[in-house]
């Protein structure tokens, strides 16, 4: 199975954003990465936009 890189964006949040995104990733056992991640594939999935699932 080839695994597929990781596509890399520049991100810029306020910072009040920025804090209580690492406070919620820090309660959770994430980094701030996997956190905004988390965060948007539930926005994805709410909207109806979902990615397939691989595999």
């Amino acid at each position: 199975m080839v695994k597929r890189e990781p596509k890399k964006v520049l991100l810029r949040l306020d910072p009040a954003v920025h804090e209580a995104v690492a406070k919620w990733a820090a309660d959770d056992l994430r980094s701030v990465n996997a956190q905004i991640e988390y965060a948007l594939r539930l926005a994805l999935e709410q909207a109806g936009r979902a990615p397939k699932r691989r595999g």
